[in-house]
């Protein structure tokens, strides 16, 4: 039997562009919709709390905008599964070999299933991985409870969190836990 090919998982162009194109849409329609009844539009001061509550949506959208863009551009793989282990990127680009996972699994967080991979405690550490429960548009989220494991978030990526297991499942089958 041939050996299992490596999985690289990148950001989706599709999921990010649009994302990007609905952002600058929301605030453009808005922009539109003041220009053509100036009797509805807020204020143009900090006093009016309408028009900060607008420009405080307005930067978001714009935020998310530009983010989908640069991931959309972005090439480089974010998971990697092969042979050696797996690399999670997200910007942080750290390896972990296959002796450093304890396992992993598929949980449902939400609407969709996510990958969780625990670590060895000291690896885990030693990765200084920056995790934070607050960041939300982050591919990689601490998992509250257990301590050295993280959450793969397949949201705007080009293959979802089941063909991340299925490729651990090829490489390391023993990894894998329900």
């Amino acid at each position: 039997m041939a050996p299992p090919k490596p999985v690289e998982i990148r950001y989706g162009k599709t999921h990010n562009f649009s994302m990007a194109l609905v952002a600058a849409a929301m605030v453009a329609t808005a922009i539109a919709h003041f220009l053509a009844h100036p009797e509805n539009a807020p204020t143009i001061s900090l006093q009016d709390q309408r028009f900060v509550l607008f420009a405080a949506l307005a930067i978001a959208m714009l935020a998310f905008s530009w983010i989908g863009v640069r991931r959309a551009l972005n090439r480089e793989p974010q998971v990697v599964i092969d042979r050696d282990g797996m690399m999670l990127g997200f910007g942080r680009n750290k390896r972990f070999s296959w002796n450093e996972i304890q396992w992993v699994r598929l949980r449902r967080l939400a609407f969709r299933p996510q990958l969780q991979v625990g670590l060895v405690p000291e690896v885990f550490i030693a990765a200084d991985l920056k995790l934070s429960m607050m960041n939300l548009d982050d591919g990689l989220r601490p998992i509250r409870g257990v301590p050295a494991a993280v959450l793969v978030r397949d949201n705007g990526l080009d293959q979802r969190a089941s063909a991340m297991l299925d490729a651990v499942k090829a490489f390391r089958p023993n990894l894998v836990r329900s």
